[in-house]
């Protein structure tokens, strides 16, 4: 089922390496690997025209296939590193599947294998904010705790002393005068082929925002991991 005769292109990036945490993307959480959750939560949306996984490394290649997920390149090396930027990732799959497809895509929705609570909803819901809004491009968000925000932030000298990130820092000793703010969490980015292949952007001043308000997880560190496998246990128990 297609939305507006439009083709909709899914892109997982997985590349092979990873610091924190080595073959993060691979690592399990409800007894399922971080890609494979990521290609279930695509394989729930019958409007996606297709759903690619971009990855260096061929046991990631190879996971996404067996849920379900196309491999139609394999991704460069300069695109495989620690420095490379996100957009230029999602440019490069834009370009290869409408050369492997044979077809243009209008839209495209990039899910990020480390953010494994998402919902199909939550795709759906940050879609729509390009497709029937008329954004540019969208991405969902979670509130960022008061306890985190720069209001709140402080910063240590070298000499050992505590000073406040802002100025007007000291003021904030209670969080219910603190603004709000909130933070990317990874879980779904949309955009238009104009603002990914054409401009080269991902947020700008026209991004949606789709707030998430429920307890998620961006994985980095052996912790995150313990913490989303717990939540999901946690929803499975509520269910």
């Amino acid at each position: 089922m297609s939305i507006k005769g439009l083709n909709i292109l899914a892109v997982v990036p997985a590349r092979g390496g990873s610091k924190g945490i080595p073959r993060k993307n691979l690592r399990k959480v409800g007894g399922l690997s971080l890609i494979a959750r990521a290609a279930n939560t695509v394989r729930a949306l019958d409007w996606i025209d297709h759903a690619v996984i971009s990855t260096d490394d061929l046991e990631m290649a190879k996971e996404g296939q067996k849920y379900g997920l196309d491999v139609p390149f394999m991704r460069p090396d300069h695109l495989a590193t620690d420095k490379a930027l996100g957009i230029d990732v999602w440019k490069h799959a834009w370009l290869a599947c409408e050369d492997h497809y044979n077809k243009r895509f209008h839209v495209s929705v990039k899910l990020e294998p480390t953010s494994p609570l998402r919902r199909p909803d939550d795709i759906d819901k940050t879609l729509r904010m390009v497709i029937d809004q008329g954004h540019p491009a969208a991405a969902t968000v979670s509130p960022t705790p008061a306890h985190y925000t720069p209001h709140k932030t402080l910063t240590v000298s070298r000499e050992g002393i505590i000073g406040f990130y802002l100025e007007e820092g000291a003021k904030f000793s209670l969080r219910q005068g603190i603004p709000r703010y909130y933070h990317r969490n990874g879980i779904c980015y949309a955009a238009t082929r104009k603002h990914v292949v054409d401009l080269g952007m991902i947020i700008d001043r026209d991004t949606a925002a789709v707030i998430i308000h429920r307890p998620v997880v961006n994985i980095d560190d052996m912790f995150d991991l313990e913490l989303a496998d717990w939540l999901i246990k946690q929803e499975k128990t509520q269910q």
